[in-house]
């Protein structure tokens, strides 16, 4: 593709409109700039809301997967791909999943965190090689995020994994994107020209920030890693979390200090393990084997209905 055609494809992207009557942004007083910034931003619910069908059609696919063992992949380039691994980052800590259990791929790798890679967002090879590298298969989803909808790193990812019988999401804001004919499942969530002319890290990166919020929460609590609204598979690595752990257990069987921490050091600091002692009046081994035979589902556990 010449620099010409490139430059006619990016003109006809929503996400890279030129918007002539912000053309005097800069001369405005820095509040009502951060009134306009506000206003824009206020509409990106509503185009997430827009594709709630498609967004809940794809976690219950991912959801089904991740339960035999799949596992959840982003991939994207620049802040796409930013996005795709601050979400993969903080699963751990949130839903103690295990190592690799959610990874985000960013076009160049780690140094594209904080710098710019010369052309990694143009290969599709480099993200098949990526792929390659944590060895996909049917078992696995694969996300594709990207703005445009057209990087070739996101839609070579998806293609990749397509081949390999993997999962397909491909997440973008634009419409009739080759991410999203590329996937199983598109979510084209449209927010319309941006502040800055072709700045995608502004209502794109949000709205995508968004979605990726409800593919990782949504799929974790179907996994059963929650109780209600409470985070029961919380990992306690540091003080912050301890006390939030104990908060957590106390919330959900309304048990006593004494009796919280009691749980708790049974249960080797386990979460769920000490929700269900103090619930069902049971020993930390038998907390255990009730949560590995309900594959961890606490409710199961319980022997009440997941609603």
């Amino acid at each position: 593709m010449t620099s010409q055609d490139l430059r006619s494809e990016l003109e006809s992207l929503t996400t890279e409109a030129f918007r002539p009557e912000l053309a005097e942004i800069d001369r405005l007083p820095t509040l009502d700039i951060a009134r306009l910034m506000n206003g824009e931003d206020a509409g990106v619910p509503a185009a997430v809301a827009a594709r709630l069908p498609q967004i809940a059609a794809a976690i219950d696919a991912v959801a089904e997967r991740m339960a035999r063992g799949g596992r959840l992949v982003y991939a994207g380039a620049g802040t796409a791909g930013r996005l795709g691994v601050l979400d993969a980052s903080e699963c751990p800590p949130t839903f103690n999943t295990e190592p690799g259990q959610v990874a985000g791929l960013i076009a160049g790798g780690p140094e594209a965190m904080v710098t710019s890679v010369e052309g990694a967002e143009d290969s599709a090879e480099l993200a098949r090689e990526d792929l390659d590298a944590l060895k996909i298969g049917p078992e696995d989803t694969v996300v594709g995020i990207s703005a445009s909808g057209r990087t070739p790193y996101a839609v070579g990812a998806v293609e990749h994994a397509r081949a390999l019988g993997a999962l397909t999401i491909g997440l973008s804001c634009n419409e009739h994107s080759a991410l999203a004919a590329a996937a199983e499942h598109g979510i084209e969530v449209v927010v319309g020209p941006e502040l800055l002319t072709g700045s995608t890290r502004l209502k794109a990166g949000t709205a995508q920030k968004l979605v990726l919020n409800m593919l990782s929460t949504i799929t974790m609590i179907r996994l059963g890693k929650t109780y209600g609204n409470l985070m029961v598979d919380v990992r306690a690595s540091n003080a912050k979390l301890r006390a939030r752990s104990r908060r957590i257990v106390s919330l959900a069987t309304g048990a006593p200090d004494e009796e919280v921490e009691r749980a708790l050091t049974e249960a080797g600091g386990e979460v769920k393990n000490a929700i269900l002692i103090v619930l069902a009046g049971v020993d930390g081994p038998t907390a255990a084997r009730r949560l590995a035979d309900s594959a961890g589902h606490l409710r199961a556990a319980l022997g009440t209905t997941a609603t």
